[in-house]
């Protein structure tokens, strides 16, 4: 058998197993549909775990959850591990805590809308060049605004106010387009139709509670139930990118370890590259060839080994081929190209023995002393000891409501954050509005009784200028007596010097 410090695959000419040591220098499972990837992937989980590493595997077919019980005991299960040299063969159970995006058959996932950021968003939502850096501005505009986004109501309700402040912003971030803005609003709902709004949100996963062992020193084996997922496959891909680059942002470096922190394993691992854009490309690029050094292991699962592209590939150490059928030229070049990544056997020539490989053997090669890669071998892949396939839906449920991340994440928070900040803004605007108006108002009216008074006050002071008739016969007729007495007198007075 491989030693106590490696992970047992099972035997070609001598045992297989992958070193623990170089565990972490990532690896890639791969082969047609039916060659018996799923198991590969199983044995390894159980590997790890009875190592002491923490394993996350993304459960597409609901085949991985029967790794939480113990296997049934079968003849052919049994002759497999006598032939493989697998002794003794205990049939038994692994720690596992089950995960669901969608909070059905497992803890729900979220994760708020700032840990994604607007790269990851940008390529879920499917944006362009432009819509994208108008994401990116909102962003920003939320940083310095110091805004919360949480969840999607939050960004919606940022989207909102960029587009009503898109002259003022523009000015400041870079033009702002309204056309722009409605099309990222029309993709968030039609990401919400998909059932992302339950992803997004708080209490947003804490890694610490992936990266555990349970009281036996054994590691425990995270499965995501991936089958509703995978009607989605950008936020799979998306998701589990985040998921990736959120270890290589919190784990500290630790160099080489004698056994990996952590062990990722990316089933469907094609939907991760498809139509990915060079910046996302980039980032994989970066986020694998640095993981390794804080202890994480990371492990593609795919049915085309070309399905990852060669600056990712050539970071993949360990390699496990299951069979290839060739019934067309291309797919005659994928089994060359997969070949050429071995190092060569003497006894067989790989090209011709992976398109003649049974189900549950594959071509093996890992790293050994010094990071040097093995011969390759042709091995029989070894039986896993917990069951193959799904458990009931009513035991799975009894496994998530057991589980103490049951309590942690089953219930949502709704934090203060741009969506509370934005429509407080809104209402406090709305009631200055409104204050102003009714000032204005009582401006108006002041005006209007000002002038009224006015206009009364002038009105009287022409009144009083003003004679009555009656008035001016009385002073006619006072005037005409007063001149009648004068004369009268006059006359008198002249007489009296005239004697």
């Amino acid at each position: 058998m491989a030693e106590s410090k490696s992970v047992f695959i099972g035997k070609g000419e001598e045992p297989v197993g992958l070193a623990l040591k170089y565990a972490n220098r990532h690896g890639l499972v791969s082969g047609a549909t039916g060659t018996g990837k799923t198991v590969t992937l199983q044995i390894l989980a159980e590997g790890f775990s009875d190592a002491g590493v923490p394993v996350f595997v993304a459960d597409v077919k609901s085949d991985l959850a029967g790794m939480a019980v113990a296997g049934t005991k079968k003849d052919f299960l049994e002759e497999r591990a006598a032939t493989v040299g697998l002794a003794p063969y205990d049939y038994r159970g692994f720690p596992v805590t089950f995960w669901d995006l969608h909070g059905e058959q497992g803890h729900p996932i979220r994760a708020t809308v700032s840990e994604m950021g607007p790269l990851l968003l940008s390529r879920l939502l499917d944006l362009n060049d432009t819509q994208e850096g108008i994401l990116t501005l909102a962003f920003r505009v939320a940083d310095d605004e110091q805004m919360l986004l949480l969840d999607l109501k939050d960004l919606r309700a940022l989207l909102v106010n960029v587009a009503e402040r898109r002259k003022e912003l523009s000015a400041e971030y870079g033009n702002v387009s309204a056309a722009s803005v409605g099309a990222i609003q029309r993709k968030l709902l039609a990401l919400e139709e998909q059932g992302a709004a339950k992803f997004f949100g708080e209490p947003a996963l804490e890694l610490s509670d992936f990266i555990r062992t349970d009281g036996n020193g054994k590691g425990i084996i995270n499965v995501l139930a991936a089958d509703k997922l995978m009607m989605t496959p950008k936020l799979y891909g998306t998701f589990l990118l985040w998921l990736l680059s959120e270890l290589f942002e919190e784990l500290p470096e630790i160099g080489d370890p004698d056994k990996p922190v952590f062990a990722f394993f990316f089933d469907e691992a094609h939907l991760l590259f498809d139509d990915c854009p060079k910046a996302l490309l980039e980032k994989i690029e970066q986020v694998v060839r640095l993981i390794r050094s804080k202890g994480v292991g990371v492990y593609f699962v795919t049915q085309n080994p070309m399905d990852v592209p060669d600056s990712v590939s050539s970071q993949l150490g360990n390699r496990v081929q299951h069979a290839l059928r060739a019934f067309t030229p291309k797919e005659k070049r994928v089994i060359k190209a997969a070949a050429e990544t071995f190092r060569p056997n003497p006894n067989f020539k790989s090209e011709d023995v992976i398109t003649q490989l049974g189900i549950g053997e594959a071509l093996v090669s890992t790293l050994l002393k010094k990071g040097v890669p093995s011969v390759v071998e042709q091995t029989l892949i070894r039986p896993p000891c917990s069951q193959m396939g799904p458990i009931t839906k009513k035991l799975r449920k009894e496994f998530v409501s057991a589980s103490d991340m049951e309590g942690k994440y089953r219930k949502t928070l709704d934090r203060r954050s741009a969506y509370e900040i934005l429509h407080e803004r809104a209402e406090q605007a709305a009631a200055e509005a409104d204050r102003l108006a009714k000032e204005e108002e009582r401006e108006k009216q002041r005006a209007a009784k000002a002038k009224k008074s006015k206009s009364a006050s002038s009105s009287r002071r022409r009144s009083s200028r003003r004679q009555s008739t009656s008035e001016a016969v009385f002073k006619q007729a006072a005037r005409t007596a007063t001149n009648q007495i004068v004369r009268s007198l006059m006359r008198s007075i002249l007489g009296t010097f005239k004697k």
